[in-house]
């Protein structure tokens, strides 16, 4: 999966982006710069991804978006989920099919998730340390990885907390 060029390594937390308007507007930027179309439903995909702030189930998606803007096609938000996570905006969550924001839009990078199975936040790692690692153990043995996920699923602190 490509996202364009590496412009910084993802060790630099201050380069992150948590609000939504913050978000889709970095976006839209990105996207002029790479030639690459954000249209009017790309955009409201993104936008709803990211006010949701937690990961979301396409199913979840679709509901909220009908009730933006009336009937919509599933395969229509499905497209846009496609361009989104192949252009490094989103993540998509495969343990619990969920979709989240990606905080480093610019930077193509693979970074772990720590997912509550309490309150379902899932906490970007903002460290390459990890995904690194596995690689070079990866290819010292002879395999070339394609993709890489790695989630790991607890509680977080703030239900631990909550006990």
């Amino acid at each position: 999966m490509s996202h364009g060029p590496i412009e910084q390594v993802c060790t630099h937390p201050h380069h992150h982006v948590h609000d939504a308007p913050g978000l889709v507007a970095a976006v839209a930027a990105i996207c002029e710069e790479r030639g690459l179309r954000l249209t009017e439903l790309r955009e409201r995909v993104l936008t709803l991804i990211a006010q949701e702030g937690r990961p979301i189930k396409a199913y979840d998606l679709l509901e909220r978006m009908r009730a933006v803007q009336g009937a919509v096609a599933p395969p229509t938000v499905y497209r846009a989920l496609d361009f989104l996570l192949q252009s490094g905006f989103i993540h998509k969550l495969e343990s619990i099919n969920a979709f989240v924001a990606c905080h480093h839009p610019r930077i193509e990078h693979s970074v772990p998730f720590l997912i509550c199975d309490q309150c379902h936040d899932a906490i970007e790692l903002e460290d390459e340390e990890i995904p690194q690692l596995l690689r070079s153990r990866a290819e010292a043995l002879g395999f070339k990885p394609l993709a890489q996920t790695l989630e790991v699923h607890g509680r977080c602190a703030r239900c631990l907390k909550s006990d």
